[in-house]
């Protein structure tokens, strides 16, 4: 029985037949005008040259036979996939660093459209993917021995870029594997590096599955909580110390981190108390009688002690010339660019560095006398700065040597020696009154005493002085300008003279101290200001409490009114205090502040965490922020929990202005309109320690040379 083939069955698959490949020499090439690519894209023609000359050509030309009209071959062929190849090639070859005939790896199309070969190369191109590039730099760092200069240098990067793909590729394998399956974004992967515990990483990502915050913020601020910033003034006054005991430093290559977190906050401590002491230990040699040592001491604790008034030191003839100098150059360098809209980069510096030179020198330690020394003391914390703060010459009441009694009677000839029966201070309960004791006769009929004139008797002083002061009231009272002396005065006395009864005014002003109801006060802008015009204006002031009266006298009116003005600010007291409820008091001191305009934004104040927004209930961070952004911002944070919520809404309150409801002043802080918010608030595009905007570059994937970098 015949079997019937069916059509076709007796013929195999057709083959796959690859275009072949050939070398062509380099002249013999040309670009063809098929080429899709028109838009310069990637890195430079400059940049592709130097990677040839390194690596060679990693692939190979896509050409075309150039032929005539009549169909003969011309010798010469034309590239339609390969432009950027091509270029660079011919820029080696005009740098006699190839050869003009040098044989260049060639695939030869026969078939097919030109249009259709270049967009085919450039389309069907899969890129790598981000983790592969941070994965591939890190086998270069770390199995290749090359450096991350090196790296830099071969893929025309910035070291600063191979250093964030080192880190990124440092990160936990199991939050990588996430990451390589779009679990998470490269924000988050970011965010993720500022802490290299692995553990702790993995600790955070699961505790974010749980809640809606997810962001890179939010991810650096649980990997960093319990750390000290870099920036804080302990961990800046032991920066080298830390460094050399091998503390731990956290860094986030993506954003300015302000020197990173101190993560062994032990270890800081520790250092900060032994650096205090032995700085203190030092000035404890100078010979105070007591020296107290704290990082940071409660604002305003320097008041109600005396100050002594050191003298500052001449300079040496040398330091003199040299501060002259300085003086010269500056003026010099401020005449030349007077005229500029800004001072160039490297003379902004040197003014700067002549400054803190100036500074240093007119700020130096005062000298005092050995006998002050022996009762006064000195208070050495840490300044604002992170530089030691050493404030010297401060007399305690008890330590103050002990001053003679004035007599009353003095200037009339001395005390009159009394009885006991006279009474306390040897005048009784009547003429301690002023008044003669009913049934005693008048001084007039005691008998004088033989041997000279006797002095005046207490009684008789407080008559006579009785009349003196009703007849002072009514000078007084006729007499403003006086009256505003003597006033000002009784208040110099009593708020910069500690302990001085010099005044015959009845008015007694304190001045009210802050201690430890705001912390960090001592270290703002506003309390810095109050401090300095406090000792600029003391200077001025004699040193004895006697010669305050002449002193005044002799100054001018605006002179008095600053010093007046002074001294009211520091009698000037609307806290609050649960212990001591005064709200007659607070709503005056709301009164002045609406005469006055005061303006907390102004002075500083701004709504964060730490001092409003995290000791608050939910319901009043969600009124602030509805008040500064609107229901929009409120609804995108309602569901948070409280923590997160304070530190969202710290973020989106910044730069509006807001402020609570009980500081406002009336005409001065009135709520507008609530402002725009944009969908991304709070969120920041990553950044480079200088602040610059950090591009994550990918590797260029425009031509296959630098796809070579997964398999070296």
């Amino acid at each position: 029985m015949t079997q019937t083939k069916e059509p076709g069955a007796a013929r195999s698959a057709a083959k796959i037949m690859l275009s072949a490949s050939r070398d062509i020499p380099f002249n013999k090439l040309r670009l063809s005008q098929a080429n899709v690519r028109k838009v310069k894209a990637g890195i430079s023609i400059e940049e592709l040259a130097a990677d040839i000359a390194r690596r060679g050509l990693l692939q190979s030309l896509v050409v075309r036979q150039v032929q005539e009209g009549s169909g003969a071959e011309t010798g010469m062929y034309e590239i339609p996939a390969g432009g950027r190849r091509y270029r660079a090639l011919e820029l080696l070859v005009r740098q006699k660093r190839l050869s003009k005939n040098a044989p260049i790896p060639c695939i030869v199309r026969t078939s097919g459209i030109d249009e259709e070969d270049s967009l085919a190369e450039n389309v069907q191109r899969a890129p790598l993917h981000p983790l592969d590039q941070f994965r591939a730099f890190q086998t270069l760092r770390e199995q290749k021995g090359q450096s991350e200069e090196e790296i830099a240098a071969v893929f025309f990067v910035s070291t600063s870029v191979v250093k964030q793909r080192l880190r990124l590729a440092s990160v936990s394998p199991r939050l990588l594997e996430v990451y390589a399956e779009d679990g998470m974004t490269l924000d988050q992967l970011m965010g993720f590096t500022v802490n290299p515990d692995h553990e702790r990483q993995e600790q955070v990502w699961d505790a974010i599955q749980h809640g809606w915050k997810k962001d890179a913020p939010h991810i650096r601020s649980l990997l960093t909580e319990g750390a000290v910033r870099a920036s804080d003034k302990r961990a800046a006054y032991v920066a080298a110390e830390y460094e050399a005991a091998g503390g731990p430093v956290m860094r986030d290559l993506f954003q300015a981190d302000e020197g990173g977190w101190f993560q062994d906050v032990t270890l800081l401590e520790r250092l900060v108390g032994e650096k205090l002491e032995r700085d203190a230990a030092v000035v404890r040699a100078e010979g105070w009688k007591w020296v107290e040592v704290a990082p940071d001491f409660a604002y305003g604790h320097t008041y109600g002690l005396r100050g002594l008034r050191g003298t500052q030191p001449s300079l040496a003839e040398e330091a003199a010339a040299n501060e002259a100098a300085l003086r010269a150059e500056a003026e010099n360098l401020e005449a030349e660019y007077e005229d500029a809209p800004e001072y160039p980069e490297e003379v902004e510096r040197r003014l700067g560095e002549i400054d803190e030179a100036l500074t240093a020198i007119e700020e130096r330690p005062l000298v005092y006398e050995a006998a002050d020394i022996a009762i006064a003391g000195a208070f050495v914390s840490i300044g604002r700065d992170g530089a030691l703060h050493v404030e010297r010459g401060y007399v305690r009441r008890e330590d103050e040597p002990p001053v003679p009694e004035m007599a009353v009677a003095g200037d009339v000839g001395g005390e009159e020696e009394v009885s006991p029966e006279d009474g306390v201070d040897g005048i009784g309960d009547e003429a301690a009154d002023g008044m003669a004791p009913r049934g005693a006769a008048p001084d007039a009929e005691e008998e004088p005493e033989e041997d000279g004139i006797r002095p005046l008797s207490d009684r008789l002083l407080t008559e006579l002085t009785a009349y003196r002061t009703l007849a002072l009231r009514e000078a007084v009272a006729n007499d403003p300008g006086i009256a505003f002396l003597a006033m000002l005065h009784a208040l110099v006395l009593q708020l910069l003279y500690p302990y001085a009864l010099d005044s015959c005014l009845e008015v007694r002003a304190s001045m009210v101290g802050f201690g430890n109801r705001a912390p960090g006060l001592a270290d703002t802008k506003l309390a810095q200001i109050i401090d300095a015009r406090h000792r600029a204006l003391t200077q001025k002031l004699p040193e004895d409490p006697r010669a305050l009266w002449e002193a005044l006298v002799g100054l001018d009116s605006d002179s008095r009114h600053e010093l007046f003005a002074h001294c009211v600010s520091l009698t000037v007291n609307g806290i609050h205090e649960a212990f001591n409820r005064q709200p007659r008091a607070i709503a005056h001191a709301g009164q002045l502040a609406e005469v006055l305009s005061v303006n907390l934004v102004d002075a500083g104040w701004v709504a964060t965490a730490d001092n409003y927004l995290g000791r608050v209930t939910k319901a009043r961070i969600l009124e602030a922020v509805r008040e500064a952004k609107g229901d929009d911002a409120v609804d995108r944070i309602a569901h948070l929990k409280k923590g997160d919520m304070a530190a969202a809404a710290e973020k989106l309150l910044a730069g509006t202005g807001w402020l609570p409801e009980v500081v406002r002043t009336p005409g001065v802080n009135t709520m507008v309109a609530p402002q725009a918010d944009d969908e991304s608030a709070g969120a920041s595009e990553p950044t480079a320690d200088n602040g610059d905007v950090v591009d994550v570059p990918v590797i260029n994937q425009d031509d296959p040379n630098h796809q070579a970098i997964a398999a070296e």
